[in-house]
Protein backbone atom coordinates (compact mmCIF):
# COMPACT_ATOMS: atom_id res chain seq x y z
CA UNK A 1 0.00 0.00 0.00
CA UNK A 2 1.16 3.52 -0.78
CA UNK A 3 0.71 5.98 2.07
CA UNK A 4 -0.47 9.53 1.53
CA UNK A 5 2.90 10.78 2.78
CA UNK A 6 4.74 8.62 0.22
CA UNK A 7 2.44 9.77 -2.57
CA UNK A 8 2.92 13.44 -1.67
CA UNK A 9 6.67 13.01 -1.41
CA UNK A 10 6.78 11.20 -4.77
CA UNK A 11 4.99 14.00 -6.65
CA UNK A 12 6.92 16.71 -4.80
CA UNK A 13 10.28 15.09 -5.52
CA UNK A 14 9.30 14.40 -9.15
CA UNK A 15 8.69 18.10 -9.69
CA UNK A 16 11.93 18.93 -7.88
CA UNK A 17 13.87 16.51 -10.10
CA UNK A 18 12.36 18.14 -13.17
CA UNK A 19 13.35 21.58 -11.91
CA UNK A 20 16.91 20.43 -11.16
CA UNK A 21 17.23 18.99 -14.67
CA UNK A 22 15.87 22.18 -16.26
CA UNK A 23 12.79 20.45 -17.67
CA UNK A 24 9.63 22.22 -18.76
CA UNK A 25 6.96 22.59 -16.03
CA UNK A 26 5.82 19.13 -14.91
CA UNK A 27 2.64 17.69 -13.48
CA UNK A 28 2.63 14.43 -11.51
CA UNK A 29 -0.03 12.16 -10.01
CA UNK A 30 0.09 9.01 -7.91
CA UNK A 31 -2.77 6.51 -8.19
CA UNK A 32 -3.38 3.55 -5.90
CA UNK A 33 -3.77 -0.01 -7.20
CA UNK A 34 -7.44 0.64 -7.98
CA UNK A 35 -6.69 3.71 -10.10
CA UNK A 36 -7.79 6.25 -7.46
CA UNK A 37 -5.77 9.49 -7.03
CA UNK A 38 -3.67 9.78 -3.89
CA UNK A 39 -1.71 12.97 -4.73
CA UNK A 40 -1.34 15.45 -7.59
CA UNK A 41 0.90 18.49 -8.04
CA UNK A 42 1.81 20.69 -10.95
CA UNK A 43 4.68 23.12 -11.29
CA UNK A 44 3.89 26.81 -11.70
CA UNK A 45 3.39 27.36 -15.42
CA UNK A 46 2.21 23.83 -16.20
CA UNK A 47 -0.78 23.77 -18.51
CA UNK A 48 -4.04 22.87 -16.71
CA UNK A 49 -4.76 20.06 -19.20
CA UNK A 50 -1.69 18.23 -17.95
CA UNK A 51 -3.73 16.73 -15.11
CA UNK A 52 -5.64 14.55 -17.59
CA UNK A 53 -2.45 13.50 -19.36
CA UNK A 54 -0.62 12.61 -16.12
CA UNK A 55 -3.70 10.73 -14.95
CA UNK A 56 -3.94 8.87 -18.28
CA UNK A 57 -0.32 7.79 -18.12
CA UNK A 58 -0.70 6.46 -14.56
CA UNK A 59 -4.16 4.99 -15.19
CA UNK A 60 -3.03 3.00 -18.20
CA UNK A 61 -0.06 1.68 -16.26
CA UNK A 62 -2.01 0.52 -13.22
CA UNK A 63 -5.06 -0.81 -15.12
CA UNK A 64 -3.03 -2.76 -17.68
CA UNK A 65 -0.10 -3.65 -15.41
CA UNK A 66 2.21 -2.27 -18.09
CA UNK A 67 4.55 0.70 -17.99
CA UNK A 68 3.94 3.55 -20.40
CA UNK A 69 7.01 2.42 -22.35
CA UNK A 70 5.56 -1.10 -22.64
CA UNK A 71 2.19 0.32 -23.68
CA UNK A 72 3.79 2.43 -26.41
CA UNK A 73 5.61 -0.60 -27.81
CA UNK A 74 2.38 -2.59 -27.71
CA UNK A 75 0.55 0.24 -29.50
CA UNK A 76 3.22 0.26 -32.22
CA UNK A 77 3.03 -3.52 -32.65
CA UNK A 78 -0.69 -4.05 -32.05
CA UNK A 79 -2.55 -0.78 -32.37
CA UNK A 80 -5.87 -2.66 -32.30
CA UNK A 81 -5.14 -3.90 -28.76
CA UNK A 82 -4.38 -0.45 -27.35
CA UNK A 83 -7.36 1.02 -29.22
CA UNK A 84 -9.61 -1.63 -27.68
CA UNK A 85 -8.12 -1.19 -24.20
CA UNK A 86 -8.53 2.57 -24.43
CA UNK A 87 -12.14 2.05 -25.46
CA UNK A 88 -12.75 -0.18 -22.45
CA UNK A 89 -11.30 2.51 -20.18
CA UNK A 90 -13.29 5.36 -21.69
CA UNK A 91 -10.36 6.91 -23.55
CA UNK A 92 -8.42 7.52 -20.32
CA UNK A 93 -5.22 5.66 -21.31
CA UNK A 94 -2.20 7.64 -22.54
CA UNK A 95 0.23 4.91 -23.73
CA UNK A 96 3.61 6.65 -23.63
CA UNK A 97 6.60 6.83 -21.26
CA UNK A 98 5.86 8.67 -18.04
CA UNK A 99 3.39 6.05 -16.83
CA UNK A 100 5.40 4.32 -14.11
CA UNK A 101 4.31 1.23 -12.19
CA UNK A 102 4.90 1.25 -8.44
CA UNK A 103 5.68 -2.17 -6.96
CA UNK A 104 6.03 -3.49 -3.42
CA UNK A 105 8.96 -5.58 -2.18
CA UNK A 106 7.32 -8.74 -3.58
CA UNK A 107 6.89 -7.17 -7.05
CA UNK A 108 3.12 -6.68 -6.73
CA UNK A 109 1.70 -3.55 -8.43
CA UNK A 110 0.52 -1.18 -5.69
CA UNK A 111 -0.08 1.89 -7.83
CA UNK A 112 1.33 4.10 -10.53
CA UNK A 113 2.90 7.51 -11.05
CA UNK A 114 2.04 9.59 -14.11
CA UNK A 115 4.31 12.45 -15.15
CA UNK A 116 3.88 14.91 -18.02
CA UNK A 117 5.19 18.25 -19.21
CA UNK A 118 8.48 17.58 -21.00
CA UNK A 119 9.43 14.79 -23.40
CA UNK A 120 7.97 11.47 -22.32
CA UNK A 121 11.42 10.03 -21.62
CA UNK A 122 12.33 13.04 -19.45
CA UNK A 123 8.97 12.70 -17.66
CA UNK A 124 9.79 9.08 -16.84
CA UNK A 125 13.29 9.96 -15.63
CA UNK A 126 11.98 12.65 -13.27
CA UNK A 127 9.29 10.27 -12.01
CA UNK A 128 11.78 7.53 -11.23
CA UNK A 129 13.84 10.03 -9.22
CA UNK A 130 10.72 11.12 -7.35
CA UNK A 131 9.75 7.56 -6.48
CA UNK A 132 13.24 6.73 -5.29
CA UNK A 133 13.23 9.80 -3.02
CA UNK A 134 9.89 8.63 -1.59
CA UNK A 135 11.24 5.16 -0.87
CA UNK A 136 9.08 3.53 -3.53
CA UNK A 137 10.10 1.12 -6.28
CA UNK A 138 9.23 2.22 -9.79
CA UNK A 139 9.28 0.51 -13.15
CA UNK A 140 9.31 2.84 -16.14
Amino acid sequence: MITTDQALKAVTETLAAGHEKGLKPLSAIVLDAGGHPLAFLRTDGAAPGRYAIAHGKAYGAVMLGMTGTQQMKRAEQQAYFMDAANGVFGGQVVPVPGGILIRDADGKVIGALGVTGDTSDNDAEAGMAGLQAAGLTGEA
